[in-house]
């Protein structure tokens, strides 16, 4: 089975406020528990969270070994302020402050550093990016920070601009990574980073009403031919499904993930060679063991 390597434990799959409420007076043990038993039941025992503000993967972290689950978390994600990212995470205005996250992420027992580069996706303009994606130099500054504390970087980006400047300053694992572009995927191809495309945030999404399906099915489109493209291209690419996003819950979600892929490529076979071994490479980049 599987690994999930994208995960928000800190949500449910159902309703986001709701669920941080859960745990706005500190991680509720009892729902962290629902959460790593659904893992368990399904045989999943790798888990990468993306990280919160309220210290819920931390505390997973803690739990994790009960359910026999290898679990990293970055404890939270760190995302530049006036810009997307506070949902999961603490802000920072410089770069001496960004430092500062990344060193009481380490203190608190981060396994790597999530970064945030742009916004997510506009469901009122297809292909379009919530925000400004932060200017590449930034971006390069943040990577080698984190790589100079021997730490790992997840990077939630979209769009062209902010793919090509992730990929370009040596990202870790691209988290997302919608409307890429064929010099995008080119420049994938051709660099050590890998992908967690996360695809069924909006897959999942058809048939619910909260957004028409005419709006999610070119979304849907574009993102299955670049799966074609990067297997064709032999991207290195991992699985995660984001779990915890509305309508993707823990256990289920990365099944489901996966089976996208083998839809999508039409020979399941080479859809699981070809995600075991980005799920290896996330394993083998995403511990504090590693050095640059």
């Amino acid at each position: 089975m599987f690994g999930e390597c994208h995960a928000h434990i800190i949500m449910d799959g159902v309703n986001y406020r709701h669920a941080v409420d859960m745990h706005k007076n500190g991680p509720d043990d009892k729902i962290i528990r629902e959460h790593l038993k659904a893992y368990q039941e399904r045989g999943i025992v790798f888990v990468r969270d993306g990280g919160d503000a309220l210290g819920v993967s931390a505390r997973a972290k803690e739990l994790a070994p009960e359910y026999g689950i290898d679990y990293r978390t970055p404890i939270f994600a760190i995302h530049k302020e006036g810009h997307y990212g506070s949902i999961v995470g603490k802000g920072f205005a410089t770069m001496v402050e960004f430092h500062k996250r990344v060193l009481e992420a380490k203190q608190a027992g981060a396994d790597f550093i999530k970064i945030m580069t742009t916004g997510i996706l506009d469901f009122n303009e297809h292909g379009a990016i919530t925000g400004t994606p932060l200017d590449g130099s930034e971006v390069k500054e943040m990577v080698h920070i984190a790589h100079e504390e021997g730490m790992a970087v997840m990077s939630h980006t979209n769009g062209d601009y902010g793919v090509q400047a992730a990929v370009a300053a040596g990202v870790d694992s691209l988290e997302h990574g919608n409307y890429m572009n064929e010099e995008s995927l080119a420049m994938l191809a051709e660099s050590d980073t890998v992908w967690v495309p996360t695809l069924v945030t909006v897959r999942n999404l058809l048939g619910d009403g909260r957004y028409d399906d005419e709006t999610l099915k070119p979304i849907i489109e574009s993102a299955e031919e670049n799966i074609r493209k990067a297997f064709r291209l032999g991207i290195k690419t991992a699985p995660g499904s984001d779990a915890g996003a509305y309508r993707v819950l823990h256990g289920k979600g990365i099944r489901d993930e996966v089976q996208s892929f083998a839809e999508i490529l039409g020979d399941q076979d080479a859809a699981y060679r070809w995600l075991a071994e980005g799920e290896a490479e996330i394993k083998k980049k995403f511990t504090v063991t590693v050095h640059w």
